[in-house]
């Protein structure tokens, strides 16, 4: 039986989330139930925009009905100018249940497809510090957390290559902030000098822990010696005795290198928090569950929300938005 006749009768819409080296596909039932996933690992970069209607196809083809058209809610790079079709940043600050008002509609020839993007989110500089930033994805995230928690407020962070800290006051985004954190770390660890020394990170091995830690409370009490502890890492290994041998050593520098890389980026993201302010950090959970360890180590609260359940509310909230807004043509 194939997946259509399965979903028949029960599939009510489809959540895509494409980023820049994958696509997640949901298949969604009406009361927001998850009836079926599917991925692709030709992300924006591997993609010029004629190719994104077969690849959608090639990823939810199964799940498209014989007859009617299909609602596709897809937010990320797919609406960035490189994309399928440029949907235009809204600029912050913005209501986060208002991000279909940014939506358009990309050509497509299947008959069965009814595809919408969301757009993104841009910042200008301004009096009070703000500088240039965008986001593509992330913005989904933060409405699915509105949308679950009406009266969440406060400071965000999103890990991940690309790390995003927002702040969110009475269903808003008002201001956020991108850290490189997750790039800077694959830059240093696979194209430096530090290459030779890095080796899989691997927080089980013993030791890993505590020399994560250790790295964040170094780099966040003094951030002006980050570029010398890095140097500090190829340096270890070559005089360090007391290093354990083989994978376990590798494990060990690479632990302080994520220590390293993610309390650089505390050290700037702390400087906006007010006292006793609990950080909300949405993302995978391995991710997460790192970044929590981080903020403790410096003595900030955090509390953890699941990714994917956030991007699915937020394209849910936008979904059921289109219902009374048409997007741009």
């Amino acid at each position: 039986m194939s997946q259509a006749r399965e979903l028949a009768g029960r599939l009510a819409w489809v959540g895509v989330d494409w980023g820049s080296s994958n696509l997640r596909a949901w298949a969604m039932a009406g009361d927001g139930q998850v009836l079926a996933r599917a991925g692709s690992e030709r992300g924006m970069l591997s993609l010029a925009p004629e190719d994104y209607e077969a690849t959608l196809l090639a990823t939810i083809g199964d799940w498209l009905p014989t007859e009617g058209r299909l609602p596709v809610r897809v937010c990320g790079m797919a609406g960035a100018r490189q994309g399928w079709r440029e949907a235009a940043y809204l600029s912050v600050p913005t209501r986060l249940d208002e991000l279909a008002r940014g939506a358009v509609r990309p050509t497509v020839e299947d008959p069965r497809l009814d595809v919408v993007l969301l757009p993104g989110l841009c910042q200008q500089p301004d009096d009070a510090g703000r500088r240039f930033d965008v986001m593509r994805g992330e913005e989904t995230q933060l409405a699915g957390l509105i949308a679950r928690e009406a009266e969440a407020a406060g400071p965000v962070c999103l890990p991940g290559t690309h790390a995003k800290w927002a702040r969110l006051e009475a269903g808003a985004i008002t201001h956020f902030a991108t850290f490189l954190t997750g790039e800077l770390y694959g830059l240093l660890a696979r194209q430096s000098v530090l290459r030779h020394s890095i080796g899989d990170d691997d927080p089980t091995e013993p030791g890993c822990r505590e020399a994560f830690v250790a790295a964040v409370q170094e780099v966040a009490a003094a951030p002006e010696a980050f570029s010398p502890r890095l140097f500090g890492l190829r340096a270890q290994d070559l005089l360090d005795g007391g290093l354990p041998t083989g994978r376990a050593r590798g494990a060990r520098l690479a632990a302080r290198l994520s220590g390293l890389v993610i309390g650089l980026e505390l050290a700037g993201a702390r400087a906006t928090l007010a006292e006793d302010e609990v950080v909300t950090l949405v993302g995978a959970e391995a991710l997460c569950t790192r970044y929590a360890l981080a903020l403790e180590a410096l003595g900030i609260d955090s509390r953890r929300v699941d990714g994917e359940a956030a991007v699915l509310a937020g394209l849910g909230l936008a979904h059921a938005a289109l219902a009374h807004h048409s997007p741009t043509p």
